[in-house]
């Protein structure tokens, strides 16, 4: 991009005016007043290639989203919702959905999809200046995509189609097993990164037509022994991308089903699978650790009807040296973000806050030089945070109390944030690699690491 054309000012909709004020869910309107109106900043130039990088992979023809956002008409048509959406929440958008509050904890992840501030603000120019297309010989080469929702983590190595289910339309929440798909695999693989993708036979899943709420998945081999421990598909949910050190293995002749489903309806029936992309290691790779899955969560859930700002605490204490390598919330729909902090020896830090949606059930990758690398004894404490009022659109009813339960009016408040274990030996590696790789100086600390800024820590007295 040739240009920065404004900086955003303190309020969510400062550089917005009319545009969004006036113009959400119906694009532009007529006469529409611009205070930008001089600005050069255009769609074919400045805005074309942000959506393009950020939007198109879902909102086009046979895809996820609802509506294309393939063409300039296209675009325009949604151009006030759009600067909406993407600046709504302040530093946060809500499109695209990643919810990673800026300035607050680790900001450094493999699978970052969220646009920059640069970005925002250009978007924003754009709408106020009224939308204007500028010279198409600017636009940038389309991109080519199949037919079929694409793959985050590139073309898998394995695909595996899950049987299909149907939902009648307003049918009640149904919960089960559904039936095995073989992989095919002929001999053992680990496994680098996952992805789950609903197919479904109604175009735009995410405009209210998904099924599946969650499906928890096993996988065995022809002994019927257990095989690699898999991620929890949720709705709206990202790729997992595992640690590099620490693979899930899926053996030869394994086959995958879905040992707990939770699945819902929409206003129309829909049919639907999983469609399951792996992308595997090399066949020599051999994993240097095992994977720790932690999950925890606090089940004494007590949430008032019309009540912002409710929270649920819940703890762990490590009792292995840990490599964090994901951190990815839980909750149902009334929930609306959840932090998590990480106190040893006196010290607290907050790892990360998020905003949670319940239609985008998202998981946030560490990078791997930035991961948190927290020692044993370290006290892990998470808190949930939830909205009952009107306010969250997500909620049916906000008359209702809600407590512990599987369904989406229900609620859970459960953090996974699984790693790799690490002995006193190589926790002091990671620690001294850690140090050279970002320059730190003798108690120089860094984010995360609460021992990093350490030369000399005794093995096996952190």
């Amino acid at each position: 991009m040739s240009r920065m054309p404004v900086v955003r000012g303190p309020g969510p909709l400062s550089q917005l005016g009319s545009a969004v004020a006036l113009g959400l869910g119906v694009g532009l309107l007529p006469g529409m007043a611009s205070a930008q109106a001089g600005t050069s900043v255009t769609y074919s130039e400045d805005v074309a290639p942000i959506v393009q990088r950020a939007c198109v992979g879902c909102h086009r023809p046979n895809s996820l989203a609802p509506m294309s956002l393939t063409s300039y008409q296209d675009v325009r048509r949604y151009a006030g919702r759009i600067a909406d959406r993407t600046q709504r929440g302040g530093a946060m958008g809500t499109m695209p959905p990643w919810f990673v509050e800026r300035g607050v904890g680790i900001q450094h992840f493999k699978n970052d999809e969220s646009l920059t501030e640069a970005e925002i603000a250009t978007i924003a120019a754009w709408v106020d200046a009224g939308a204007p297309e500028g010279d198409p010989s600017d636009l940038p080469a389309p991109r080519a995509f199949p037919d079929e929702p694409t793959w985050d983590i590139g073309e898998p190595d394995l695909v595996v189609d899950l049987p299909s289910f149907t939902m009648e339309a307003n049918a009640p929440d149904w919960w089960g097993v559904v039936p095995a798909a073989p992989t095919g695999l002929t001999e053992d693989r680990y496994v680098a990164a996952m992805q789950v993708l609903e197919i479904s036979d109604v175009e735009g899943g995410t405009g209210g037509n998904f099924i599946y709420h969650h499906a928890v998945f096993g996988a065995s081999d022809p002994n019927r022994r257990t095989t690699g421990f898999w991620p929890v598909h949720e709705v709206g949910r990202n790729a997992e991308y595992f640690d590099l050190e620490a693979a899930p293995r899926l053996g030869a002749g394994a086959e995958f089903r879905v040992a707990s489903a939770h699945m819902h309806s929409t206003d129309q029936t829909v049919t639907a699978h999983l469609r399951l992309g792996f992308k595997l290691h090399p066949i020599d790779y051999q994993p240097a650790h095992r994977i720790n899955f932690l999950t925890f969560g606090n089940g004494e859930i007590d949430l008032r009807p019309m009540t912002k700002g409710q929270e649920v605490h819940f703890y762990h204490t490590l009792e292995q040296n840990m490599r964090v390598t994901t951190f990815e919330p839980h909750m149902h729909a009334s929930g609306v973000r959840m932090c998590w902090e990480a106190i040893w020896g006196g010290r607290a830090e907050t790892m990360n806050c998020v905003g949670y949606d319940h239609n985008w059930v998202k998981v946030y990758n560490y990078d791997a030089d930035h991961a948190p690398l927290l020692p044993k004894g370290t006290l892990v404490h998470v808190t949930a945070f939830f909205d009952t009022t009107p306010d969250n659109a997500n909620v049916v009813d906000p008359r209702n109390w809600q407590g512990l339960g599987h369904r989406s009016i229900d609620n859970m408040a459960i953090v996974f944030i699984p790693g790799v274990n690490l002995s006193d030996e190589e926790f002091q590696a990671e620690i001294a690699r850690r140090r050279a790789l970002h320059g730190l100086a003798e108690g120089e600390a860094m984010l995360g690491c609460p021992l990093c800024g350490y030369a000399d820590v005794p093995v096996g007295q952190q």
